[in-house]
């Protein structure tokens, strides 16, 4: 499945959850958001594709969304930890395909993984807007946003790139990147060079505009 074809619900509206409905929606997704805060849906109905306030702990409610056709749900609900644990499970149920959930702590990072969600971060250890970006990309393996308009990404060789040189491939023309690494069989190249040639299973990692990075990455779809 293209990855703009993905339908993403976002369960919380606090920093985190709102950071990965922004960036979900910038990139062109689906996106329903839920909370119970009337407020935080009325300001996030002018980005996502449907905001809703509801009560994300009734399975009926759930039901009455839709939510068993999303193929991600992000249980980004804030300070109340049983609601955290019923949401995640409930989405679990009704048969979403990848949940990620936010957990306060190491306790609910356990209660969490019991109970079947698929990824469980801690919020002062990933920054939500790194959390989306890895969901909607392909190629993209890590990413490290540096400023508003630039980051570092690790991304996987491209087939056209394999067996080319750097010089030849020149990623600064074409991509407006630039190569500051590249990882090979668990080896780490930190200065390569003009004439190094790209193998099938490097990992290089990149500096550049997110907009370019954002048109590297569409380039493959």
């Amino acid at each position: 499945m293209n990855n703009k074809e993905k339908q993403f619900v976002v369960i919380g509206l606090g920093r985190f959850g709102t950071s990965i409905a922004k960036t979900l929606a910038e990139s062109g997704c689906e996106v329903l958001v839920i909370d119970r805060n009337e407020e935080a849906v009325q300001d996030a109905s002018e980005y996502v594709t449907h905001a809703v306030q509801a009560d994300v702990t009734d399975i009926d409610v759930l039901k009455s969304l839709g939510i068993r056709n999303f193929d991600v749900g992000v249980v980004a609900i804030g300070t109340d930890m049983q609601s955290s644990i019923m949401t995640t499970l409930l989405l679990k149920e009704l048969g979403v395909g990848y949940v990620l959930a936010k957990a306060q702590n190491e306790i609910h990072k356990k209660v969490l993984e019991k109970i079947g969600a698929d990824r469980i971060v801690l919020p002062e250890r990933e920054m939500g807007v790194r959390i989306a970006t890895n969901l909607i990309s392909g190629n993209i393996l890590d990413y490290i946003e540096l400023s508003s308009s630039h980051s570092i990404v690790e991304i996987k060789a491209l087939k056209e790139w394999i067996g080319r040189n750097l010089r030849d491939i020149n990623m600064r023309a074409k991509y407006g990147i630039n190569v500051i690494a590249i990882k090979s069989n668990k080896k780490i190249n930190v200065s390569p060079r003009a004439d190094d040639v790209i193998k099938e299973e490097d990992v290089l990692v990149v500096i550049g505009g997110n907009t370019d990075i954002q048109r590297l990455e569409n380039s493959k779809k």
